[in-house]
């Protein structure tokens, strides 16, 4: 899809100063300015509601509108390493912050449980490029692992896991990363799919279903070994897939 269709059809803003792209949706953030792609701009607003540490930094903040989720786009891998953070540009809407931007905008219309797409900036240098976005964040919520260090879940509850998973799957939504980390439940035990960089709408169903919830297995296991306490067992998994399967 090219920029200014996406733009149209989505309602957004755009903003362009010099090599920075922004694209932002103006009911959420009436007050948008790029500054707020960095950590001190909330920081100096005392904003800041907490973080997160995992390949980078995710920042929680605070504003009048609806809370937030910053984050900047960093490599995985070895080549993450080498190339820590910037991506080969080709095109706005071909950046992994767009696509996601994108997909949130599409899961929103499907009003599948996944959070929404707030603003994203694409920084551009040359033939490379830098990407970051802010994400409505979930009241309420706590991802999986959190929660499983703690206590364990009802069976209701794993069910119910499932079958979130399946709604995206029948809306042929592929999630790069389906793992214990990247699924959250809130205070009325909704539960909520999120971080889609690298997903996409796949044109039909198939083997990567599957290899979605193989993924998801190995992170429960991984977990397992991991930490010293996490209330999971194989018959956690038995109930989410008959949740997922009913």
């Amino acid at each position: 899809m090219k920029l200014n269709n996406f733009v149209k059809q989505s309602s957004l803003n755009i903003a362009k100063e010099g090599n920075v792209t922004c694209l932002y949706c103006p009911e959420l953030l009436p007050d948008f300015c790029k500054e707020m792609f960095t950590s001190a701009y909330w920081q100096e607003r005392d904003a800041i509601l907490g973080s997160a540490v995992g390949r980078g930094t995710a920042w929680f903040v605070k504003h009048p509108v609806t809370d937030m989720v910053l984050r900047h786009y960093y490599r995985g891998g070895l080549i993450g390493k080498l190339i820590n953070d910037s991506y080969f540009f080709t095109g706005i809407m071909n950046t992994r912050a767009a696509k996601e931007f994108a997909l949130l905008n599409q899961m929103q219309a499907m009003q599948l449980p996944a959070p929404t797409g707030v603003a994203v900036k694409v920084t551009r240098n040359g033939l490379w490029y830098q990407g970051d976005i802010l994400i409505e964040l979930i009241p309420g919520a706590t991802d999986l692992v959190g929660l499983l260090t703690r206590t364990e879940l009802p069976d209701e509850l794993w069910l119910e896991i499932g079958r979130t998973i399946k709604l995206f799957h029948q809306k042929n939504i592929y999630h790069h990363d389906l793992n214990a980390h990247n699924i959250m439940v809130d205070s009325d035990n909704k539960v909520w799919l999120i971080d889609f960089d690298q997903g996409k709408l796949m044109p039909k169903a198939g083997p990567w279903q599957h290899n979605n919830m193989q993924r998801l297995l190995r992170s429960f296991n991984k977990e397992v070994k991991k930490l010293p306490v996490f209330h999971w067992h194989e018959r956690h998994w038995q109930l989410l897939m008959q949740g997922y399967n009913c």
